[in-house]
């Protein structure tokens, strides 16, 4: 065991024993962004690591990923158009084989640009919007971006992308879904994910405001169903429903460190993108060890791989191999200790505190004199981040 925490685990030629590959890169390539969103997964203490990995470091990780199997690549941030390099990087992509996507606020995304994109080899982008009414979009972004996100959207059809629109749902639009829903059929988009807040980041920061009630999460299922059935294959509709009104929790990641390994701007290499919260972790660097040993060797990545590490009542359920245990940053925000069941599962013990907060989110809707509506919202923004990193250090 190094000092470092990457150890030599039993291996074959190819990789140890039981562990496969990761298949998906994500490359966050920047924490820098021009939007404020309250539900950002970025970490809470974004500010105080401005380091980001140079173009050099970004093309090594790309090629030692592809050599040990990733197969699909993520532009992310932060905004990854806030990366000068961003094409060059897409380029590098482009050749070595993997299919790419850029994920993006659509801030930065000009016509010259994403001619050279196009060029580059880019394959896919995913472009995210807050609403459908320019008011609420802007609001949720503290910025005047509306328009511009609506002249991306065309610039992406003009260029012949697929494309994807994401809008992340929680109290404040969920009742504009079917208006969502339209602008995207209008915009001609092939896949509208709808993806309900998973609190953690910002998100978690914001729980209180940003839970939505039980009624308007079944409305927004009901509208999305009618829709499905009216269009058809038209447009494919992803309705991501939030983890805290579930009996069973997601495979998050499909299972640590099983398809999906994330780079942080600063190089950290992480099996989630929230998983910097977690306490006792010593989460490597890419520049100073490598993606396979990263991968195969290191503590962090080994932590929660299979199910030695599970308590019960996960260590005897026969769902272990379908949810494997649930989300590790969940548990941790919920009970303190992140090799704790996911409290969202019914089997756990902490279940109904999970279910407590989804009483309160309906009780705050009928209730506007209620806590959860009387603190105010708190934006992602570089004075936020210093203020609540020296609040929680």
């Amino acid at each position: 065991m190094s000092a470092a925490g990457l150890s030599e685990p039993t291996v074959t030629q190819d990789h140890p024993i039981g562990i496969a590959p990761p298949l998906w890169l994500l490359a966050e390539l920047t924490y820098r962004c021009p939007l404020h969103c309250i539900f950002c997964y970025n970490p809470v203490n974004y500010a105080q690591n401005r380091n980001e990995l140079s173009t050099a470091q970004w093309i090594d990780v790309m090629r030692q990923a592809r050599a040990l199997g990733a197969a699909q690549l993520g532009f992310s941030g932060g905004e990854p158009l806030l990366r000068d390099d961003l094409e060059e990087l897409i380029v590098e992509g482009h050749r070595l084989g993997y299919y790419t996507n850029l994920i993006t606020s659509g801030v930065g995304l000009t016509e010259a640009r994403i001619a050279r994109m196009r060029d580059a080899g880019l394959d896919h982008i995913q472009l995210s919007f807050q609403d459908s009414t320019k008011e609420m979009n802007d609001f949720l972004t503290s910025t005047k971006t509306f328009d511009l996100k609506s002249r991306v959207a065309k610039l992406i059809k003009q260029y012949d992308y697929p494309m994807v629109l994401n809008v992340v749902l929680h109290r404040y639009n969920l009742d504009h879904i079917e208006r969502i829903i339209q602008m995207a059929i209008d915009m001609e988009v092939e896949y509208l994910e709808l993806a309900n807040t998973q609190y953690y980041g910002w998100g978690l920061v914001n729980r209180a405001q940003l839970m939505p009630s039980h009624a308007q999460l079944k409305h927004a299922e009901a509208v999305v169903n009618a829709y499905r059935a009216k269009v058809g294959n038209k447009i494919r509709i992803l309705f991501v429903v939030p983890d805290y009104f579930e009996e069973r929790p997601k495979a998050c990641m499909n299972g640590w460190g099983s398809v999906f390994l994330a780079i942080a701007a600063d190089g950290t290499a992480l099996p989630c993108h929230a998983a910097k919260s977690l306490p006792g972790l010593d989460f490597p660097s890419v520049a100073q060890y490598s993606i396979r040993d990263i991968w195969y060797h290191s503590d962090a990545f080994n932590k929660y791989r299979g199910d030695a590490w599970m308590k019960e009542p996960c260590k005897t359920c026969p769902e272990k191999e379908k949810d494997f245990g649930g989300c590790r940053c969940q548990a941790l925000a919920l009970t303190g200790d992140a090799a704790n069941a996911d409290p969202v599962c019914s089997k756990s013990p902490q279940h109904a505190e999970v279910q407590q907060i989804v009483r309160h989110a309906h009780q705050a809707q009928l209730d506007h004199s209620a806590q959860a509506n009387s603190q105010p919202v708190v934006f992602r923004t570089d004075a936020n981040s210093i203020k609540l990193s020296a609040k929680n250090p």
